[in-house]
């Protein structure tokens, strides 16, 4: 198993100077992997090529960009510049993203998401590892009058979805090269999202999936203290079903009752958790909840702990 952190630097004077900053932090901490969340602000994929290709061994990610107001041609574009630039250690992730979000941001109908996962991923697929496609599907088409190929990137790019219901895990496994899920404990992990995923990746013939478990948590002696800030910045996903569903099936009522924080011992006995639960990667995140110091603290346990 490897360990990795979602880099968070969107408060920062100039947010690709601290990225870059933070990822050299990450990488001599020990850490393998570093991951760039796609809001309404900086675009993910060339902040992950940017930091990856200025932090050598480093492996960068997207986690995840929304498939709605997106279409697979410019994204494999990103895609493949992304992964050309950073010598093959990226990988994108995607995901189904809100109703509310989608519809008040793009002003487009939120409408058969999983659908428009599984024609996305296809079209997406064939333009990764072959640079063309010629894909209509009911709800996008796409083709390449000319090729779509990205020199460097021949290897083609990781798809990873940020499943974590039935229906999206199935299309993940099916089609995709891993998951995302944030907010699923081990239990969940454990009894419900990996066994999904990968039945579903062995009745297509596809490899075992990558079980990326995005954890937010941190090392602190303060614990009190920053569980209550914790619950008040996670209180946001409470309110959407998939990680409503997530948090519930992992035994919690709470988002934060799944956020790992305490000293070294709690934490590593959680990734430990994680890992026997099927995670072939533990990437925490919220790091910079509890101060400087405690976020250092808590990449250095992690490095530590990656094999």
């Amino acid at each position: 198993m490897t360990t990795g952190v979602a880099l968070n630097a969107s408060d920062a004077g100039n947010q690709v100077d601290a990225s870059v900053r933070l990822a050299h932090e990450a990488a001599a901490a020990g850490l393998r992997s570093a991951w760039f969340g796609q809001t309404f602000g900086a675009d993910s994929p060339q902040l992950a090529a940017l930091v990856g290709r200025e932090v050598p061994g480093l492996r960068v990610g997207t986690s995840a960009v929304p498939v709605f107001g997106r279409h697979p041609l410019p994204l494999s574009s990103q895609a493949q510049t992304a992964q050309a630039a950073t010598h093959g250690r990226y990988s994108l992730g995607l995901a189904l993203g809100t109703k509310p979000l989608t519809e008040a941001g793009f002003g487009i109908p939120y409408e058969r998401p999983i659908r428009r996962l599984r024609e996305f991923l296809t079209a997406l697929r064939q333009l990764t590892e072959t640079g063309t496609a010629d894909f209509e599907g009911e709800l996008l088409t796409a083709r390449t009058p000319m090729s779509a190929r990205v020199p460097g990137a021949e290897g083609g790019v990781p798809l990873l979805v940020a499943a974590m219901g039935p229906q999206a895990l199935r299309a993940s496994g099916e089609l995709a090269d891993g998951i995302l899920p944030y907010l699923a404990g081990p239990r969940a992990l454990d009894e419900h999202i990996v066994p999904a995923v990968t039945a579903a990746a062995e009745a297509a013939g596809r490899p075992a999936p990558r079980i990326v478990a995005l954890v937010y948590g941190v090392v602190t002696d303060d614990v009190d203290s920053v569980r209550e800030k914790a619950a008040e910045q996670l209180a946001f996903y409470e309110r959407f079903p998939s990680y409503a569903r997530a948090i519930g099936l992992s035994g919690a009522e709470r988002a934060v009752e799944v956020a790992v924080i305490g000293d070294e011992a709690t934490v590593t006995a959680e990734v430990r958790r994680y890992r026997d639960a099927g995670a072939t990667e533990v990437v925490f995140s919220g790091t910079e909840i509890a101060g400087e110091s405690d976020r250092l603290r808590t990449w250095e346990l992690l490095g530590e702990l990656a094999d």
